[in-house]
């Protein structure tokens, strides 16, 4: 038995536990164990914060964006989201630009020196495919993006003040 605590009211609920969905996420786990890692060491290896190499991920992944996106996204205020990508332009990894379309706001593109970081990092992560066939490699791509859009989706939920329901076990 478990209790499912949803805002202020218990419910009890009986939940078989799947051992490969457990394994599954205990596997996650230690993939998102490892992605801290892997984030420290590469943030210490290229000499930049760990917000930094967040952000050169970030835009990596979703392309330039505003420094308001970037900041709900990293989870910034906007005084530190305003410090970070100062930071960024004097290290040469980031710069700002006009927006195409819109003269009051401004946008955030990598550099050449922010393109030789992503080199590096994705040199390491090239590396973690190492042992996956080439042909299954669509395949983890699209379970790996299911997975990170359900978390994301789960923690901007969270932030905008739904509350989640939480699964606690008896003792």
């Amino acid at each position: 038995m478990v209790r499912t605590t949803a805002g202020r009211r218990s419910v009890m609920v009986s939940s078989p536990q799947n051992s490969d969905t457990e394994e599954a996420i205990r596997a996650l786990r230690a993939l998102i164990l490892s992605g801290e890692r892997y984030r420290q060491v590469l943030s210490d290896y290229v000499s930049l914060g760990i917000t930094d190499t967040q952000a050169v991920s970030y835009l990596i992944v979703h392309g330039d964006r505003g420094q308001n996106e970037l900041a709900a996204d990293l989870g910034l205020s906007s005084s530190a989201s305003t410090a970070l990508v100062d930071r960024l332009e004097r290290e040469g990894i980031a710069e700002r630009y006009p927006h195409p379309s819109d003269r009051r706001r401004t946008l955030v593109r990598l550099t050449s020196r922010g393109h030789a970081i992503v080199e590096v990092s994705r040199q390491w992560l090239l590396a973690a495919f190492h042992d996956i066939p080439a042909e299954d490699h669509q395949a983890v791509a699209t379970t790996l993006r299911s997975i990170a859009d359900r978390l994301t989706e789960r923690s901007f939920a969270v932030l905008t003040g739904e509350r989640p329901a939480f699964v606690h076990l008896d003792e």
